[in-house]
Formats: C-alpha cells, sequence, structure tokens
C-alpha cells in the first residue's frame, strides 16, 4: 500500500491547497475595483484590439471585390454573347456560302476530269480495236490522242 489511508476523524476530507496555490477571490461586484477593470477593459479594446476595425475592413474589402469581380465577368460574358451572335448572324453565313461555291466549282471540275478520262478512255479502246498502228508507231497515236483530248478540254 501506499500508506495513504483512510482520511482519519479530525481532517476535512477536502484539502487545502498548497501554500503557493492560492487563488484570487474575485471581487463583489459593487466594489469600486470592479469598475476599474471594466474601464480598464474597454480602454484596451479601443486603443490595443484592432481585430473589430481589422474585420470590418476585411468586410469591405470583400464586398468591393466581389462587385467588381461579378461587374468584370459580366462584361466578359457580355462580350462572349455579342461575339457568338456575330458569328452566328453574319460570319457563319459567309463561311457556307464560301464553301458552297467552292465545293460546286470543284465538283464541276471534277465531273469535267471525269468526263476527260472517259473519252481518253474510249479513245485508247478505238485505237486499239483498230489496230491500224504498229507498236512504235502507237505510242505515238496515244500521245497524239491525249494531246487532242487536253486541246478540247481548253476550248
Amino acid at each position: 500500500m501506499s500508506g495513504a489511508g483512510p482520511a482519519s476523524p479530525g481532517r476535512s476530507t477536502a484539502a487545502a491547497p498548497p501554500h503557493g496555490d492560492r487563488r484570487r477571490e474575485a471581487p463583489a461586484a459593487g466594489s469600486p475595483i470592479q469598475a476599474i477593470i471594466k474601464d480598464v477593459g474597454e480602454i484596451y479594446s479601443r486603443l490595443l484590439d484592432h481585430r473589430p476595425v481589422i474585420q470590418g475592413e476585411i468586410r469591405y474589402f470583400v464586398k468591393e471585390f466581389e462587385e467588381k469581380r461579378g461587374l468584370r465577368e459580366l462584361r466578359v460574358l457580355e462580350n462572349l454573347k455579342n461575339t457568338i451572335f456575330e458569328t452566328n448572324e453574319h460570319v457563319l453565313p459567309k463561311c457556307e456560302q464560301a464553301m458552297h461555291d467552292n465545293l460546286n466549282e470543284t465538283f464541276k471540275r471534277l465531273q469535267a476530269a471525269n468526263n476527260m478520262i472517259h473519252r481518253l478512255q474510249e479513245k485508247e479502246s478505238e485505237v486499239r480495236k483498230e489496230g491500224e498502228l504498229q507498236c512504235s508507231g502507237c505510242a505515238l497515236s496515244f500521245c497524239h490522242a491525249v494531246f487532242h483530248v487536253i486541246a478540247e478540254m481548253g476550248e
């Protein structure tokens, strides 16, 4: 056992605070010291405690920042809306028309090239059927036919 037994009948069960650990008793509510402490607390908070002022400034800054940011974002969105509207109303139809015109022109050229190749093939088959040209003259005749078809295209 530790040597601490049950409390003896002559001692109280509540231990007295050690000599160096005395706590101050709170002054009575109506005492003049209480008013002085209150005044000192108010003076401290007015002179040395800047938290309320800083918090107010922070709230003001955040409010101004959010308003300016909101206006800036509103302007950006308005500019985007105008750009999209202009693109849809003006640029897109111009691009569609240019694409349509160019595709039609390209399609016509492809048809002409296809017709030329078809005529070349017909002439080549005619030359082969006739069989009147000899091997050395055949190449010359074919070149002549190609030249003739190209000349027709230029007209």
